[in-house]
């Protein structure tokens, strides 16, 4: 296996599939397989109980994203003694790059994909916990969602707000020339999955949201 990521929580490694599982099926299919390692800090009952928790959830995570029709990885073992999932690798390129690229237009057609996305997620009462474009793809002229490890089952409005507050941020970050035009496509596309009325409830929530931050910013400043 080749490690081709390593976080704070896991090492991502890329194997060949027939490989992995010793089976003679999708021969040159390539899968990534995400070890969440131990951590000697922690106690380890406590190790092993928070790895064991995260594992199962982001599995779960994976499979009702799927169910919710989200373009993510497709979950083929979820490993309880290793503490390891095999998932497919999504291959394509990553909109973090591909954005700066392409003409306007076709920018605000994937970042109302990214919408869309968000918005199934969202439909899902899941949060991603990382939404940036560093976490996306495009595979075959679909937008993919990656990097589910911060992802979480929470439903409520201040979740999701958070969530598309933190996109928001990421895009200002990243794509700063255009990212209010880019982001407020995102918002059409959430609105075509979750309706109006939603959008206007999420975007209301992104502004309580950012004036908390500038109010602590003026406290601090005070």
């Amino acid at each position: 296996m080749e490690l081709i990521k390593q976080g704070a929580e896991a090492k991502i490694y890329l194997a060949d599939f027939a490989e992995y599982f010793g089976a003679d099926l999708l021969p040159g299919e390539r899968i990534a397989v995400k070890h969440r390692i131990p951590k000697r800090y922690r106690i380890e009952e406590i190790d092993l109980k928070l790895r064991k928790e995260r594992t199962v959830r982001e599995a779960r995570i994976l499979h009702r994203a799927k169910e919710f029709g989200v373009n993510c990885p497709y979950v083929y073992e979820v490993d309880m003694r290793n503490m390891k999932i095999a998932m497919e690798f999504i291959e394509g390129e990553r909109l973090k790059e591909l954005l700066e690229r392409l003409p306007m237009g076709e920018r605000l057609g994937l970042c109302r994909e990214i919408g869309r996305q968000v918005g199934r997620l969202h439909e899902a009462g899941i949060v991603h916990g990382d939404l940036t474009t560093s976490n996306m793809i495009l595979r075959d002229g679909r937008v993919y969602l990656i990097d589910f490890g911060l992802a979480d089952f929470d439903a409520t409005l201040e979740a999701r707000g958070v969530d598309l507050h933190l996109l928001k941020r990421a895009m200002e970050s990243t794509h700063y020339t255009w990212f209010e035009r880019g982001f407020e496509a995102v918002l059409e596309g959430y609105a075509e999955v979750r309706g109006d009325d939603v959008r206007k409830e999420i975007e209301e929530k992104i502004e309580e949201i950012e004036s908390r931050g500038r109010y602590r910013e003026r406290s601090w400043v005070g």
